[in-house]
């Protein structure tokens, strides 16, 4: 029974792994002409892509470092008017996608937009008044905004109680404010730092919506530069190895600085009530107070607001470019693709999860192992990797007669079998985490009681494990159901003929610089994301889990 099991896991597994295998197997293929195309690339673009990302992530880490890990330390160390409603509201940027942000600004600011024109009149002013938006530092100020909340919500966590507890001490003793920071707070903050870090970077690299808007040259618009404009798919392999070698660095970099945050986490017996935070009134209070709030503005609130202002301008001047009709159609297909995609993966997870608790062991662990990764790759390289062996397959496949329909380009990109699968191969991750959190919470004497009175097998999963794993479940297929309505590189590539999601129109209406009509859509994405937000914050307010 138990070789069934590990044959069955290890199949799954390697299921999932196939774009990535894909992806590195085109070094396995190297010949005078894939040389040539390297060297080409090394020459050319390799350089300039390798620049732009880099200055882009080193970027948005000192950004989201910052950002998130001060608002953290003040609002668990620290006692301030406002505080109760900051715990939450930072994390609602969490609910706007990079590429949104990018069209609402990009209207905003620009030199006819709603801003500078009411600036030019008030003060005399001429000319433009800051340069445009669309490049690297205003792609680094954006991507700050939307993913400083994963180094909240980490740092949050890894202070905790705590942190609280141990600053009063030191405050007790002596210890000066900075000497506080230095000696308690930074120490405990540093592994989640490094953490919310290297997440925040594995979605920035994996960008390619604000890239491609922007006009910049990094490996993920390279990878579908070399692939769709140019029909080079030995580069667009070759660059997708590159990028998902960087991906492999910081998945080592956020495990390590997980195992460093489980011990710096512990939680203690005193409530926080028993050590109350340091109180600041007055202007500091205020400062404070304006510092953490900022970011829920530019994050959250304005762009809410700016897309709501677009979308009463298309309504009042009745040029409403977009027709309720295919709204509603593009609405359905992103939420039947997230529907049948968070009930697959969460299925798979399921699954993996139970065959894992009966049957731990090297084998399975490095079975879900490989499935966990799958949300650290980017959707280019997941394209890459699935199209590669498909090309591959389609050399020998019957170019006529009757299975020329049923041929690995045609079902791939013709059905949304491809992109479902994409989906799972990315977010299948996303709800195993959630699914192993929850039987961790199950004791094994459960099972072992169980099967003292004979339930074993299926019995087993569906009377003891099931009614305990409702809510872990229902959690990762919210998230899972979120993360597929906001995906847009996959979707570009993989998608059939006429089955355009609300993501992929949001960016082609922007990208046409028709800011207004792609306002509607982009606000649905942003109402979708905000429900894993209210999740958490209704954890946070019943306590942090610590990681």
């Amino acid at each position: 029974m138990r070789s069934i099991r590990v044959h069955w896991s290890f199949w799954v597994a390697l299921l999932l792994a196939v774009p990535v295998l894909g992806v590195l197997s085109s070094w396995a293929r190297l010949d005078a002409d894939s040389l040539s195309v390297l060297t080409h690339q090394w020459d050319t673009v390799m350089g300039g892509y390798a620049r732009t990302s880099a200055l882009l992530a080193v970027g948005v880490a000192l950004g989201v470092a910052v950002v998130g890990g001060l608002s953290a330390a003040a609002v668990t160390l620290l006692d301030f008017p406002g505080r109760r409603t900051l715990e939450w509201a930072l994390l609602l940027p969490l609910a706007m996608p990079a590429y949104v942000l990018a069209y609402v600004y990009t209207d905003a600011l620009q030199f006819s937009g709603p801003i500078q024109p009411m600036l030019r009149a008030a003060f005399g002013l001429e000319g433009r008044l800051w340069p445009d938006v669309r490049s690297l530092p205003g792609a680094i100020v954006l991507f700050v905004l939307c993913l400083y909340p994963y180094v909240y919500l980490l740092t949050r966590a890894a202070l905790g109680d705590t942190g609280v507890r141990l600053m009063e001490a030191a405050r007790l003793l002596g210890a000066g404010g900075w000497r506080r920071v230095r000696t308690i707070a930074l120490p405990l903050a540093r592994p989640a730092l490094a953490a919310g870090v290297a997440l925040a970077l594995m979605e920035t690299l994996a960008d390619y919506g604000v890239g491609s808007y922007f006009g910049l040259n990094t490996f993920t618009t390279g990878i579908y530069r070399a692939w769709l404009s140019m029909d080079d798919r030995q580069a667009a392999a070759q660059l997708a190895s590159v990028l998902l070698l960087a991906v492999v660095a910081l998945i080592a970099l956020e495990r390590w600085a997980r195992r460093g945050l489980r011990v710096s986490s512990t939680r203690g017996g005193a409530t926080q009530a028993s050590s109350p935070p340091i109180r600041l009134r007055g202007w500091r209070g205020l400062a404070v107070l304006s510092a953490c709030g900022l970011p829920v503005l530019l994050g959250f609130v304005a762009p809410v607001a700016l897309l709501a202002r677009l979308i009463r301008q298309e309504a009042l001047y009745g040029e409403f470019g977009l027709p309720w009709e295919l709204f509603q159609r593009w609405a359905a297909n992103s939420l039947s693709l997230a529907l049948v995609s968070s009930a697959l993966a969460v299925a798979v997870a399921l699954a993996l999860g139970h065959a894992l608790r009966r049957h731990p062991g090297r084998v399975l662990s490095g079975a879900t192992g490989v499935v966990s990764l799958g949300y650290a790759v980017p959707g280019a390289v997941i394209a890459v990797g699935l199209l590669l062996p498909v090309s591959l397959l389609q050399t020998v496949w019957p170019a006529d007669g009757a299975w020329a329909r049923w041929s690995p380009t045609a079902v791939i990109t013709g059905t949304v079998l491809g992109l479902v699968y994409a989906y799972l191969v990315r977010f299948t991750s996303v709800a195993l985490q959630s699914v192993e959190a929850g039987y961790a919470q199950i004791s094994p004497t459960l099972d072992e009681s169980a099967r003292l009175m004979g339930t074993r097998g299926w019995r087993l999963w569906s009377r003891v494990h099931a009614p305990l794993l409702w809510r872990p479940a229902l959690a990762a297929a919210l998230l899972v159901f979120v993360d597929v309505m906001k995906e847009l590189p996959a979707t570009l590539v993989l998608r059939p003929f006429d089955s355009d999601t609300l993501a992929v129109i949001a960016y082609q209406l922007a990208r046409d610089e028709r800011l207004g009509e792609a306002a509607l859509p982009s606000l649905a994405l942003v109402a979708v994301g905000l429900i894993p937000v209210i999740m958490l914050s209704r954890a946070m307010r019943r306590g942090l889990p610590h990681a």
